[in-house]
């Protein structure tokens, strides 16, 4: 019984492992298609057989964190990275750009951002656009939506609530809202104390 016991455990730890290196390794090759697309214009696939590319680079500096962002935002796309959702605004658009992620891989992060963050979204044409943490809510995603507040360009970073639930899934949302305070050229990069650096 102890035996059994043993092997279920080590099979429940290697599982939990491959889905975190996998996440690593997906953002290593979406991070290379990512750069392709400086010299290509629009971001080739990661792999072969992807059927997503790299439409935006998400940064919040303050926690060190740099993830590239997949177009759509179905289940398959986010095991690989967060997604745009199809239909939401681009960054800096007018409306609301909403990308999700999962709260125990990609969006792990969301739980240590703070209301005044800066978080900053790189598109493919060469811009960054700054935001401001403007909010952090929790919303039942079977009775709440995100609201759509037309000419004002905000972002919507949406990942599975609580962060440390045993079971996967359910319908609980973590939902930050940040509002664009500025955009500044890509070859920009703002340092964890706020800092530009060229």
């Amino acid at each position: 019984m102890a035996f059994l016991i043993g092997v279920a455990g080590l099979t429940l730890a290697l599982s939990g492992g491959y889905i975190h290196a996998k996440a690593a390794v997906a953002q290593m090759l979406i991070e290379r298609a990512w750069r392709l697309a400086a010299n290509a214009g629009e971001a080739p696939k990661p792999w072969p057989w992807a059927d997503t590319r790299p439409v935006a680079v998400l940064e919040a500096p303050r926690l060190g964190k740099r993830l590239v962002a997949l177009e759509g935002d179905s289940g398959r796309t986010l095991a690989f990275g967060p997604g745009h959702a199809s239909g939401s605004a681009m960054p800096g658009a007018p409306g609301v750009a909403i990308f999700s992620g999962h709260r125990d891989t990609h969006f792990s992060f969301l739980r240590w951002l703070h209301k005044g963050d800066i978080l900053l979204a790189r598109t493919s044409p060469g811009e960054v656009i700054v935001y401001r943490v403007v909010s952090m809510e929790v919303a039942d995603s079977q009775t709440a939506s995100i609201v759509d507040e037309g000419d004002e360009a905000m972002l919507a970073l949406v990942t599975c609530w609580p962060f440390d639930a045993v079971i996967p899934g359910g319908p609980m949302r973590y939902v930050v809202m940040a509002a664009v305070v500025g955009r500044m050229p890509d070859n920009v990069h703002l340092e964890p104390n706020g800092q530009t650096k060229l």
